[in-house]
């Protein structure tokens, strides 16, 4: 125990942790004035291992009452007996003492300690004193005592408070020692980045090994326990760790425990944001005062409660995420904040939430000025947007073929035709002319070809070297909007005469100075035609998938059309990236139907949902698989961004689509046929193009000659495949994992199948394509 004298209190306790019965008892007391007592066994306790009926020298058990897989005994013994009864007899019990006294009509936090150190709770406590009036606080310290020495931490705290009292009221503070570890079996501790909620990269993480100590809380029975044995007769308790700060109240205003006494129930919620430093300085610990940024784009937060335990009533059970039958008061919400490099200790910000998230909020600034008179690591200030009167009515699209050819011409085509001015392509490895031909039509004008600086076995896939490579170029640097997108990708303006100035006008009238919006893919199957022809794609697919399609993961993709507006760093295959955090309420994003996009989409969102999709204002009609004759060459070709993947059955089965008929693109034909014509007269790009054609007429003539591929293209043409096609909306995400052989033929042959029908398995990873 370390008492001061005067003023502030640091008081050590244990709980009375054993086992009894082989049961693992976490602590029992006696209720004041009464001849109840109650035991409080751990998390995995069944009813049935408590005998109800005492006698044999056993009090008698009142109630059992189950919480958070815990049991509470409640148990009536005037003869002060204070043993229970197990099935080897009656066991003792041993209850500590209650100790109201200590909490007897104080304003009281209750919170768990991990790692945060002495400073950071003296400066928790203090906090809480003077902007909210507490008098007291319970907190377990439930470090490990073989690794964190609990008395020389006491100690340090008591230090750390003496330092703070002046002009303040005394404090006690009270540290309980569990003695056994709180936490969650088999799960690692709160304090590493993997149990962090915002920390970026969990899948390349090497899971933490398993630490009962710091894992998070198992035994939310302690809640009731530690309301029986020391608050009971508090005038309000607020349950917040030392890692968590009340938003400082207005003066005159009711301080958060006041708002418990006058709740309608005495319970009121209490709404928790996380906070994170920038940066802080090297070699110094964090504190609250570094921690002046919030995620511009956090959608949840926590939930804690505060609790007047004179008007909830004793008998309502305290757990760990409400006070049980006490509905908190609707109109006294009380806000904090998480100090997540006090959770989450001696680690980086980055670690802890992506940086891209991150912005300054001015209120944690003042808190940390005012209340902890601290000067933070302030995040950087972005250089000033280009003005938007230099924006050009350019319009660029950056691409990546390889053994394209004969699909280049109507591509160009077509985007020249609604409003596209330039084209940057970048190539390797091409054997069908493609090369050749973009290198004539840069000649001419029409496109800029270049090669990929993508090297085998870099850090970076073919489509990413392009793209980093493209930002010094002056194609892109001086486009006013511009998109990364491929070959096989058409976009399809709907509103009005289909072209680009159109969508763009209708984008700034609904939303003015709108620079950006989402092109939703729609895939589009073979419809059926097996040979490969000489004519227009987009005259000849017209089956495709439904709107709403969620599965396989890539049926609700989009692209970016987006203006160059400086607010991210760098270009993204489906979107720009590198979101510029203090920038980021300047993103003016719309879905494909016009409405504003959310918030969480900003930073790294790539595919659509049933609140982002839209394809009423433009889509992105996506030929993935062509003829089953030039999927063929496409599976020989390989995979731009995916370089050791297959082609094969499963992609085939992801991503052709013919449940439905599309023909909204076909409208736009004459616009293409006119473009089309007018280059195909120039002589050099019809002999281009009729040299890629016959190579790729060959190419398929060579690959059916071999046994593999021809019986690869029957069974892609074959009755199976066809109607699989046709019903990829009733198969769930594992199915496109394992692939089509685990669909049974009485539903892949099936003459129909009910409109709500779905099938999926179990799987595990991703099937070999």
């Amino acid at each position: 125990m370390a008492n001061r004298e005067r003023g502030d209190r640091v008081i050590r306790r244990a709980l009375g942790a054993r086992l009894v019965g082989g049961l693992a008892l976490i602590d029992a007391c006696a209720e004041p004035g009464s001849d109840r007592l109650r035991a409080f066994f751990a998390a995995g306790t069944a009813r049935d291992d408590l005998h109800p009926t005492g006698g044999d020298g056993a009090a008698a058990v009142e109630e059992l009452r189950e919480i958070t897989g815990g049991i509470m005994a409640v148990l009536r013994d005037p003869e002060a007996t204070a043993a229970i009864a197990v099935a080897e007899g009656a066991v003792p019990l041993a209850p500590s003492e209650p100790e109201w006294d200590l909490f007897a009509g104080a304003d009281a936090l209750l919170g768990f300690r991990l790692a945060e150190d002495a400073g950071t709770l003296a400066e928790w406590l203090d906090h809480h004193a003077r902007a909210h009036g507490a008098t007291a606080a319970l907190v377990v310290n439930r470090a490990d005592p073989d690794i964190d020495d609990p008395a020389a931490f006491a100690d340090a705290v008591a230090g750390a408070l003496a330092a703070r009292a002046e002009g303040r009221a005394a404090l006690t503070l009270v540290l309980v020692e569990p003695g056994v570890a709180l936490g969650k079996p088999a799960t690692g501790p709160e304090t590493h980045p993997f149990l962090a909620p915002d920390a970026p990269g969990k899948d390349r993480m090497e899971q933490p090994a398993p630490d009962p100590w710091l894992a998070p809380l198992g035994e939310g029975i302690v809640y009731e326990l530690f309301k029986w044995r020391w608050l009971a007769q508090a005038r309000a308790v607020l349950t917040l760790d030392p890692c968590d700060i009340l938003v400082p109240r207005t003066p005159g205003t009711p301080t958060a425990f006041d708002r418990c006494t006058t709740a309608r129930n005495g319970v009121v919620l209490l709404v928790g944001r996380r906070i994170y430093p920038w940066r802080v300085r090297q070699g110094e610990a964090a504190r609250f005062g570094d921690h002046v940024c919030r995620q511009f784009d956090a959608r949840r937060g926590m939930a804690r409660w505060g609790v007047a335990p004179a008007v909830a009533g004793l008998e309502n059970t305290w757990r760990a995420v409400r006070v049980a039958y006490a509905k908190p008061d609707p109109g006294a919400v009380v806000p904090f904040w998480r100090a997540m490099a006090l959770r989450v200790p001696d680690r980086a910000a980055s670690e802890l939430a992506p940086k891209t998230s991150l912005v300054e909020d001015p209120a944690l600034l003042r808190l940390a000025a005012e209340a902890f008179g601290h000067k933070p690591v302030r995040p950087p200030v972005s250089e000033p947007r280009r003005d938007p009167a230099a924006w050009s009515d350019r319009t660029a699209i950056v691409t990546t073929m390889k053994n394209e050819g004969p699909f280049i011409l109507e591509w160009l085509a077509w985007h020249r035709a609604i409003g596209v001015t330039d084209f940057l392509i970048y190539t390797n490895d091409c054997t069908d002319g493609t090369d050749t031909m973009l290198q004539m039509l840069q000649d001419k004008g029409l496109v800029q070809q270049r090669a990929n600086p993508w090297v085998p076995g870099g850090e970076l896939k073919p489509q990413h070297a392009a793209l980093q490579a493209a930002e010094d170029e002056d194609t892109i640097r001086d486009a006013g909007w511009a998109i990364c997108m491929d070959v096989d990708e058409f976009v399809n303006v709907k509103l009005g005469d289909g072209r680009l100035p159109t969508l763009f006008a209708a984008m700034e009238a609904a939303v003015p100075g709108a620079n950006m919006i989402s092109l939703t893919w729609r895939l589009f199957g073979n419809a059926d035609v097996h040979g490969y022809e000489d004519r227009f794609l987009i005259g000849q697919f017209d089956r495709c998938a439904p709107e709403v399609v969620r599965k396989p993961h890539q049926a609700w993709g989009f692209k970016t059309l987006f203006r160059n507006i400086d607010i991210y760093k760098k270009l993204g295959v489906h979107r720009p990236k590198g979101l510029k955090p203090d920038l980021w309420d300047q993103v003016k994003w719309l879905n494909g139907s016009g409405r504003p996009m959310p918030k969480e989409m900003y930073r790294n969102g790539w595919r659509s949902t049933l609140e982002t999709y839209g394809y009423d204002w433009v889509q992105l009609n996506h030929y993935a698989v062509r003829s089953a004759e030039s999927f063929l060459v496409k599976r020989d070709r390989g995979r731009v961004n995916h370089v050791d993947r297959d082609q094969g059955l499963n992609y085939w089965f992801r991503m052709n689509h013919n449940a439905v008929e599309d023909r909204s693109i076909m409208a736009r034909l004459p616009l293409l046929q006119a473009e089309f014509d007018r280059l195909l007269a120039d002589p050099d790009i019809r002999a281009a193009h009729e040299a890629t054609v016959a190579a790729h007429r060959a190419k398929i003539a060579e690959l059916r000659a071999t046994e593999a591929f021809e019986r690869f293209y029957a069974e892609i043409t074959g009755p199976r495949m066809q109607t699989l096609s046709r019903r990829l909306q009733h198969f769930g995400s594992a199915v496109f994992n394992a692939g089509p052989g685990v669909i049974p033929d009485e539903i892949a042959l099936a003459d129909s199948l009910p409109p709500d029908f779905f099938f999926t398995v179990k799987h595990a990873g991703e099937a070999a394509h």
